[in-house]
């Protein structure tokens, strides 16, 4: 007699939807940029580790007022560096991306991009130290820390030229020294963060915030020291006018987004101090800070993966995938973050600060949600560096951080240091709504 066999339709049913599951997760699994970001996964976690423990001991030997002491150092260590480099990291990882398969080509932009970087490097080191003691005053308000703008200014030239270092290995595309130099500067600033902060309390801290990236440029150097996609020489040939030019839209961008930002925080944290007082500055700058821990898992893998490859995109719809694909990754996994943050939010607080910090609970929720707005802002913005829309990009950084020091002024005016997460959040709001205008026939139109 023959066996009659009846197949189960729900069964095949689960196994299909399993099947295509498995299918979309492999594909996505494939994708460059979370290749990139695995790669990078290793380099990722000791940094948030490491910036992670260099938060608590910060916080633990300064308390608020500390922090916003910093936090004020660094914005303007931030301008600095920005004017020292020249603002053309981007551009110099573009062209040499571009330019990969032409060492005559790269190596025009090697030596343009060094001259540049040295020369303006030097001016600063000069400013700084000449200007020290009217940083100090104007600064951290206080005199008594003049050595550290001295060392700033002797150290700045080694940031600049590793800076310069890293775009080019970025643009060759060389992940795993990119990895190995990001861990080695986040291992190098948790010593000196830890050693200097314990030994000579605030003064140390803030030798070891404007130092610690300049030694990194020792390893930086050891890694491509033996490349073969160049020599040193090209580093110290002619200077280029038309490369110059080049570079010149990518450094305009940078240089404004570099300086308008720490400039409109440092404003702002500046109106907290004058009229709700240093440890409600610092609070807001904790905020921030635990912000930065987190975001770095995105900001470096878009900046390693994400601005080569629209650089190397020829058309809209392929500009348009690519947004999409990154847009599928990022947001699912911001709100997955923001709302752990917010449920163990006492916890968080308690393990990178100190009991004197719980007042900061409230500051999460706006400040989640503007992390949120930002990074899907910049997810357009990388469009804007990677075609060189100069002028596109230096109006909205400037309305953006315009919004950002108005609407927080108002609404700390209103209903306190919150104001200031709110602010933030309402003006990437209004910066991401400008960014889809601009970029309104490119994500919505389909062929």
């Amino acid at each position: 007699m023959a066996c009659l066999c009846f197949t189960d339709p729900i069964k095949n049913e689960d196994e299909t939807i399993y099947r295509t599951m498995l299918l979309k997760l492999k594909k996505i699994l494939a994708t460059d940029l979370v290749k990139v970001s695995s790669l990078n996964a290793v380099a990722t976690l000791v940094r948030m580790l490491t910036g992670m423990i260099s938060v608590k001991v910060v916080a633990t030997q300064l308390e608020p007022k500390g922090i916003a002491l910093l936090g004020q150092l660094s914005s303007f260590s931030l301008l600095l560096l920005s004017i020292s480099t020249g603002g053309i990291k981007n551009g110099m990882t573009k062209y040499v991306a571009q330019y990969g398969n032409s060492k005559r080509m790269y190596s025009i932009f090697l030596s343009t991009g060094f001259w540049i970087t040295f020369v303006l490097s030097i001016i600063c080191g000069l400013v700084l130290i000449s200007g020290a003691n009217y940083f100090s005053l104007t600064i951290l308000k206080d005199t008594q820390y003049t050595p550290v703008f001295y060392v700033f200014g002797a150290t700045i030239i080694l940031y600049a030229l590793n800076e310069l270092l890293l775009s080019v290995i970025n643009g060759f595309r060389e992940f795993k020294k990119f990895v190995t130099v990001n861990i080695a500067g986040s291992v190098v600033g948790l010593m000196f963060t830890i050693i200097l902060s314990y030994t000579y309390g605030i003064f140390g801290a803030l030798i070891a915030l404007v130092t610690y990236q300049s030694l990194v440029f020792i390893v930086t150097l050891s890694l491509i020291s033996k490349s073969s996609r160049f020599t040193w020489k090209m580093f110290f040939g002619k200077f280029s006018i038309a490369a110059a030019f080049r570079l010149s839209n990518f450094a305009k961008m940078a240089i404004v987004s570099l300086i308008v930002l720490p400039l409109a925080q440092m404003i702002v944290r500046t109106y907290l101090i004058d009229t709700k007082g240093a440890d409600q500055a610092g609070l807001w700058e904790s905020m921030n800070r635990i912000s930065n821990i987190y975001l770095t898992v995105i900001t470096t893998s878009l900046s390693v993966y994400y601005l080569p490859k629209l650089a190397g995109l020829k058309n809209d719809i392929e500009i348009r995938q690519e947004v999409m694909s990154v847009y599928k990754l990022l947001i699912p996994f911001l709100i997955i973050i923001s709302l752990a943050l917010i449920l163990f939010k006492y916890y968080i607080i308690n393990i990178l600060f100190a009991d004197s910090f719980q007042r900061m609970q409230d500051l999460f929720y706006f400040q989640l949600l503007g992390d949120l707005l930002k990074m899907s802002t910049w997810v357009l913005g990388y469009i804007l560096v990677a075609k060189a829309m100069t002028k596109t990009y230096i109006f909205v950084e400037i309305i953006s951080c315009t919004l950002f020091v108005l609407l927080s002024i108002l609404f700390v005016n209103m209903f306190g240091t919150i104001g200031a997460t709110i602010g933030y959040a309402a003006a990437f709001l209004c910066q991401l709504l400008i960014m889809i205008f601009i970029f309104r026939k490119l994500l919505f139109k389909y062929e």
